[in-house]
């Protein structure tokens, strides 16, 4: 049981993950440059936030 909640976790935030990071990238290109954000900067931002 214990196995499958764990995998259920990870499956979670990796989800959440992969949302944070799309809407990161999704900003407009004035505001990513405005905050110094390339896509390496987005990944480590939503890695962050997911996983802390």
């Amino acid at each position: 049981m214990k196995l499958f909640a764990n995998l259920k976790n990870a499956a979670q935030k990796r989800a959440a993950y992969r949302r944070t990071l799309a809407e990161l990238d999704a900003l407009p290109q004035k505001v990513k440059a405005d905050l110094a954000m390339d896509h390496g900067r987005a990944c480590d931002l939503a890695r962050q936030a997911v996983y802390g």
